[in-house]
């Protein structure tokens, strides 16, 4: 895997924005817990193919952390699933999925979660993945990552014969990456489905060591760089590149497991 060093604002200035995510966060929870286990009403943003759900959660929760945002750092950029693109007068980029786990969410499983990322130089340097229904925040910065204000590390585990792995849903994968995911599949553990977001929180804790994604828009991934890495992980592209424009993540508790999964892959 290449070498990878991030580039990092003051410490006064990360520290105050580190502090800044937990309003943010606190904004979507007040509005998403509104309408989770309610009768709500459901669109599809796409039409006559896959359905791809979106709410008034959805919308409301990221209107509330944009506007917070703006009046902060109106010169900050911001990327988000449901509004679109600010461009950014600064370094600073927010990149946020107010509901990372829609389907989830509109079924009553709490696996979904708010996703808030701050790139510095296109860099994720702070990440946030909130489940407010458990009230579980991991927030995740350059060394550390936090599980309500805890510090949490991943566990080691050298080994994929060893390793409990999740996905969403392996059918996301088609042709050669279903091929690559079921070679991984065969030579773990143990395999669960359905997470989501959640699986990234459960790796940065201790208690899974994989997470394989397809098919992901920066929104999905740039807030679970930060947390895995925070907590001792590893992430990467499947290649041995920075995740990115591929859609791909691979992310590891133990960066051990990097170099043979990706192999495989």
């Amino acid at each position: 895997m290449i070498e990878h060093k991030t580039i990092l604002p003051e410490q006064e200035t990360l520290d105050e924005l580190t502090t800044f995510v937990d309003q943010l966060a606190d904004a979507a929870a007040t509005v998403t817990l509104k309408y989770f286990r309610k009768k709500i009403s459901v669109d599809d943003k796409v039409k006559n193919g896959a359905f791809d759900p979106v709410t008034e959660g959805d919308r409301g929760a990221e209107a509330a952390i944009r506007s917070l945002i703006e009046k902060q750092y109106p010169e900050h950029g911001i990327i988000g699933e449901e509004f679109g693109i600010k461009e950014s007068t600064s370094d600073f980029t927010w990149v946020l999925d107010p509901i990372d786990g829609t389907r989830a969410f509109i079924s009553g499983l709490p696996t979904w979660g708010t996703l808030i990322a701050l790139l510095y130089k296109d860099e994720p340097i702070i990440g946030v993945i909130d489940q407010p229904y458990l009230q579980e925040r991991y927030i995740g910065v350059p060394g550390a990552a936090h599980l309500n204000g805890e510090p949490i590390k991943t566990r080691a585990c050298p080994l994929l014969s060893d390793a409990v792995i999740s996905t969403t849903d392996p059918d996301l994968f088609k042709g050669a990456e279903r091929e690559a995911f079921n070679s991984v599949l065969t030579g773990s553990k143990l395999v669960r489905y359905g997470l989501d977001c959640y699986a990234y929180a459960i790796v940065a804790s201790g208690h899974m060591d994989l997470v394989i994604e397809s098919g992901l828009e920066p929104y999905d991934m740039m807030a679970l760089i930060p947390v895995i890495r925070g907590a001792g992980g590893a992430v990467s592209n499947w290649k041995g590149d920075q995740p990115g424009a591929s859609g791909h993540l691979l992310a590891v508790g133990d960066p051990q497991l990097l170099t043979s999964v990706e192999a495989l892959l």
